[in-house]
């Protein structure tokens, strides 16, 4: 899961980044000292898990998940216990007092774990992902591609590139790379960078930063380097 923390203290911030090295799964994608900058990261990337303080000037974090429209799952963690039914009403994954002891951390996380996991499954079942192809919109017909015949794909913001084995072309759709990812399984295609996913299938060698499919090499950032180790099952 992809997560970030808010939080206005800036030792509340260190003890909540060192608690989740200790925890297998979570990619700490931001430290936020408040909700504008919270925003802006849920804006730029997929979010997953949101660890969150409540008292913050300006927006609070009740006004921050009350304001969210698609909201990723919440962990709020304070000093305060009065806002302990709010923050239940909001239907978070858990409300943690500070100082949170790292046993009961975790458990809040492994509860995080096991929705997130349901939630994708059924994603997984509404979007026909058992399914072996997918239908792409491109040069003003309706494409049927079969997975295995995708080898990655290139993100151009409201465009993908589709490229395939034994074409020397991509196909070209208007949709977001987000969008094209939510269709594939992810146990096959993974997203190693905000511009590219690649099929598993397809990998031949991983070096410095760079992934090889045929005559392509597709970048992995270090944002995504804990997909690498999922992909691989080796630490890159």
């Amino acid at each position: 899961m992809r997560c970030i923390i808010i939080d206005d203290e800036p030792l509340a911030l260190e003890l909540l980044e060192d608690n989740i090295k200790y925890v297998d799964g979570l990619q700490l994608v931001a430290s936020c000292r408040s909700a504008a900058q919270a925003m802006q990261a849920m804006h730029e990337q997929q979010i997953d898990l949101v660890f969150c303080d409540i008292q913050m000037p300006g927006i609070t974090g009740l006004q921050l998940v009350k304001s969210m429209v698609q909201k990723p799952l919440i962990i709020f963690i304070t000093a305060y216990n009065q806002f302990a039914v709010d923050g239940f009403e909001l239907d978070v994954v858990d409300y943690l007092l500070k100082p949170v002891p790292l046993e009961r951390f975790l458990k809040a996380c492994s509860k995080a774990q096991t929705i997130f996991d349901q939630q994708r499954r059924l994603a997984n079942d509404i979007a026909g992902k058992n399914r072996d192809h997918i239908f792409v919109y491109a040069d003003y017909n309706l494409v049927r591609l079969s997975h295995h015949e995708i080898t990655h794909i290139e993100g151009l913001k409201d465009y993908v590139k589709l490229y395939r084995e034994g074409q020397p072309k991509p196909l070209l759709s208007r949709m977001t790379i987000k969008a094209l990812e939510e269709q594939l399984p992810a146990d096959r295609f993974y997203r190693t960078h905000k511009s590219f996913i690649v099929n598993l299938d397809h990998v031949q060698s991983i070096r410095k930063g760079r992934i090889k499919i045929g005559s392509a090499e597709i970048p992995y950032s270090d944002n995504y380097r804990d997909v690498i180790g999922r992909m691989t099952g080796k630490a890159v």
